[in-house]
């Protein structure tokens, strides 16, 4: 697979930006059908997306586990480098945490469906998860330590804990028209605020 941009070779580096190019605008496709009609959305539907044919996208990632796994490490990667862009962005710390919890938010809708996509792979799915954890905790970290030090939140929580607790929130909401998970998160984001 040299257009998937991780064979050596100096010569092929033009086809492989554009390869990589190629994929990043599947995987932002995927990524939005699975935010609306979730993980098993007709591959149909993402190509459209996307603009390609259907067998660019099995090209790419011949089964839906690998697609959904493709997006979920592109989601990932995308909300951690969000952190420090919203923070050097936004206009407090406390406000830059809230919109990157927004992005997490957006990110947990596509992983809950992942473990249905992945059937029973205990060892990918820990893979994935460690990764989850390597990439965005530092990041959730630096916003915390941020809003913490200008004053602004309390600094009695840990970026796990509320990584954790805004992942708790968001279980099911997909399921349930009725429960609005993004409410009761920025309620959590708020009680954060530290009493003057």
């Amino acid at each position: 697979m040299n257009d998937s941009g991780q064979g050596p070779g100096s010569s092929a580096r033009p086809k492989r930006k554009d390869a990589q190019r190629n994929q990043q605008t599947l995987l932002e496709a995927a990524a939005s059908v699975f935010v609306t009609s979730g993980v098993e959305a007709p591959v149909r539907d993402i190509a459209a997306k996307a603009g390609v044919g259907m067998g660019t996208i099995y090209r790419h990632f011949p089964t839906r586990a690998d697609l959904v796994i493709a997006v979920y490490r592109h989601q990932v990667d995308a909300c951690a480098e969000a952190g420090p862009t919203l923070l050097a962005t936004g206009p407090t710390p406390h406000a830059a945490l809230g919109q990157w919890v927004d992005l997490f938010v957006d990110f947990l809708v596509t992983k809950h469906g992942l473990a249905a996509a992945m059937q029973g792979d205990g060892t990918g799915f820990e893979t994935l998860h460690a990764y989850f954890l390597e990439r965005l905790l530092p990041v959730c970290t630096q916003l915390l330590d941020a809003a913490t030090a200008s004053g602004e939140i309390r600094s009695d929580l840990d970026a796990y804990q509320l990584l954790r607790g805004i992942g708790n929130l968001c279980i099911g909401a997909e399921n349930d028209p009725r429960y609005d998970a993004r409410q009761l998160v920025a309620l959590l984001v708020a009680g954060l605020h530290q009493p003057h």
